[in-house]
Order: C-alpha cells, then structure tokens, then sequence
C-alpha cells in the first residue's frame, strides 16, 4: 500500500519537483496550498498560519514533506514568525494530535550562517539568535522547533537544500535574469567567493531519499548541495549565458556593499510603516545579500550521502544545458 504524503509549498519549484517525484515513486500524494495549481495532485487549499486548516490537511497522512515558507529578504518580523514558525508548530501540533508519522522539515543552511565564510564545514546548529535576517532566524527556530519534536511515534529530520535553481526557477535565476537585463546585477568584492549551489532534481531527489531514509536520517540536520563549489562570479556569468542575458560587469567592495545594504533595509522599514505604499519584497540589497554574495558557502557533504544514500545525478554544468535549452525554448 503507498504511503499517504501531505506536501505542503508545493506550488514552489522545489515543492513541485517533491510532489511529482513522491507520485512517480507510487506513493499517495496530497499538497496544501493557498490557492489551487490545478496540477495532477489532490489538493487541499488553506494557509498553513492556520492551525484548523494545517490539521486537516493532515488527518489521515503517514508523513509530511514541509515546504511552506516566506523567503522573502525584507518584510514585517511578524509576517515570517506567523509563515515560517507557527507554521511548522502548526504542522507538528497535527501530527502530534493525529498519532505521529513522519516529517521533513525543509530548511536552509542560513539557519547556521552567522556573517562568516562558510567553507567544507557540515550542518552547523540551528541559531535563531546568531543566524542573519527575519527568514534565516525564524526558519532557524522552525527548524529546532521541528528536531525537537522528534521521538518514537513521530519521526523528524530537517534537510537544508542550498541556493536551489533550474528551469522555471523565479527566485535565482529569474532574479539574475531580470536584473542582468536592467543592467543592475553587481557583484559583491571580486566575485571569487566559492559558493555551492543544488540543481533543482537533485534537491528534490535529497528530500525524497530523507523521507524514504528517516529511520537512519531522524533527528538530525543535513546540507544538501551539488558539491561543485564555483566561485560566486564564474556560476553567475553561466547563468546569464545560459538565460541569454549580459554577464554582470559592476563590482561593489564589500563594506560598500554591506553599508548599501542597511540603507536600503531602513528604507524598506521606513515604507513599511507608510500607508498605500506596496510592499517591497525582493529590494536590490541588503546587509543579508551582501553577505551572501560576498562569502564563501560551501560544504562537506559526506555525512549527508551516507545517511541519505543519495549523491546528485545532474552536474552544474548539465544543469547549465538544461538551462539554456529551456531558455530557448
């Protein structure tokens, strides 16, 4: 009998490549989301702030693949609590209530980035206190929350797919496109930063092999990238290529950059508070992107390949080709 998986964000990339991938492995699929994708899953529609609506999502499922998320850069601290915290307590609440199950907290290797390079190291702690930015802090409590959580009747790991991208991507590449083509991609400091980065199916195959595996992976954080570090420079020029855009050619140094950054979140803040002005959720900078752009972030994955018993199928380079073919198409 196939096991009965509730899929919640799946009208995300990521989301979506789970669900599909979970389906053709046999298993029962049903996604939660706000508003109906028309796709080939069963559906239930809700918002998962919602404890009553979380609930019945979950009544009847074996385990939970979590997803849901606001990933936003800037925004009320509120807002990514009520999204991003409650809504795991949410999740967790209903499996506690319902007898248990399986859960995969979906999370972010931000959850541990404290500012500082990040280079070989493995699935750091979880610290909302020290990680950086409204969604790196509350994703960090969610993922505690979530680990916490874990025990005989309901098995739980957190897997933290690093800078997820593909085709149909709107977050990655459909940012660098966009702001290639307006001549505003820069670079923070000279772009040499190694960064890992994690092709869209080989995350997708990362979360499915932590479900299937969760009696070895349960209690536990794992970083899932590619494993090919590139310097932050050379993987956004292939990306411009490939998406047929100008290679960014500006460079800001990094102080620069970072000082930029807190501008421009004060002055998000500032419209925030200002009524009949629209919200601004993706600003060209901010103290958090600096840091991204600007450091290293890169990991030893072979504690989550042998738990997992997954190593990624599709290189960057493949990747880049599927890219570009997409693009063309």
């Amino acid at each position: 009998m196939a096991d009965r998986v509730l899929v919640t964000g799946a009208s995300g990339m990521l989301g979506g490549a789970v669900a599909d991938l979970l389906a053709e492995r046999g298993q029962d699929v049903t996604v939660m989301q706000r508003r109906s994708a028309g796709g080939r899953h069963r559906e239930v529609l809700g918002d998962i702030r919602d404890r009553d609506a979380v609930r019945r999502a979950v009544a009847g499922q074996d385990a939970v693949v979590h997803l849901a998320a606001k990933v936003d850069v800037v925004g009320p601290w509120m807002d990514f609590v009520r999204v991003n915290a409650t809504g795991t307590r949410n999740v967790v609440e209903a499996l506690r209530s319902g007898g248990g199950g399986r859960l995969v907290q979906v999370s972010s290797p931000s959850v541990a980035h404290t500012g500082r390079s990040l280079a070989g190291e493995g699935a750091g702690p979880a610290s909302p206190m020290r990680a950086r930015g409204h969604y790196a802090r509350t994703k960090a409590a969610a993922e505690l929350f979530a680990l916490l959580a874990d025990s005989p009747d309901l098995a739980v790991t957190a897997v933290r797919p690093h800078l997820v991208w593909g085709p149909g991507d709107t977050q990655l590449v459909g940012r660098i496109a966009e702001r290639a083509r307006q001549g505003r991609l820069a670079l923070v400091g000279p772009g040499t930063a190694l960064i890992d980065t994690t092709y869209v199916d080989n995350a997708a195959e990362a979360v499915v092999a932590a479900l299937e595996r969760i009696e070895h992976a349960h209690g536990e954080a794992f970083v899932v990238t590619n494993g090919e570090p590139r310097p932050v420079g050379e993987l956004v020029a292939a990306i411009c290529r490939a998406v047929g855009a100008p290679a960014p050619r500006l460079h800001v140094p990094r102080p620069l950059a970072w000082t930029l950054g807190a501008v421009v979140e004060g002055a998000v803040a500032v419209s925030e508070r200002l009524p009949g002005v629209p919200a601004v959720t993706q600003p060209p900078l901010t103290r958090f992107l600096a840091e991204q752009i600007g450091t290293a972030h890169w990991f030893d994955q072979r504690r989550t390949r042998e738990v997992l018993a997954w190593t990624p199928r599709v290189s960057i380079d493949e990747g880049l080709a599927r890219l570009a073919e997409a693009s063309r198409a």
